[in-house]
């Protein structure tokens, strides 16, 4: 063997290496991807932010809002409770749309209840992330 030819041993060390730095690289986030992980909830808004009025909400309906800067649904169950969610699709992160009772992604076709968040149709198979709310008055406030 000449001095400048490979053992095996420094093959299979740098083999190992290399597969190491691909694992750990594949464990890394990509905080700018809005792929199949999409549908987590907006970063907390301070408590007490007003999030909607009361007022513009039916009983049993639901509107879009903004919560600390991201999409979200507000919905107002009953006369005196609210509930909101992350408007972001949970199967690939498209943002779903009101309509009715329900909220329907216009990517793939998931049926969301605008009540309660839960999955009505697939191809999403969790629960639009909740954000916790509170009615305070006539408002819709963070919880």
């Amino acid at each position: 063997m000449t001095a400048d030819t490979p053992t095996r041993r420094t093959v299979l060390t740098t083999g190992v290496a290399v597969a190491g730095a691909v694992a750990l690289a594949a464990c890394g986030t990509d905080s700018g991807s809005s792929g199949s992980s999409g549908g987590a909830a907006p970063a907390p808004a301070p408590s007490g932010t007003t999030v909607a009025a009361l007022a513009d909400i039916p009983v049993g309906q639901c509107k879009s809002v903004q919560v600390n800067g991201q999409q979200a649904i507000v919905a107002r169950p009953t006369e005196t409770t609210a509930a909101c969610f992350s408007a972001i699709c949970t199967h690939q992160g498209c943002t779903v749309n009101p309509d009715g009772g329900k909220l329907s992604c216009p990517c793939h076709g998931s049926v969301f209840n605008a009540l309660t968040g839960a999955v009505e149709k697939g191809p999403a198979s969790t629960p639009l992330p909740s954000i916790p709310v509170k009615v305070d008055g006539s408002n819709v406030v963070t919880a």
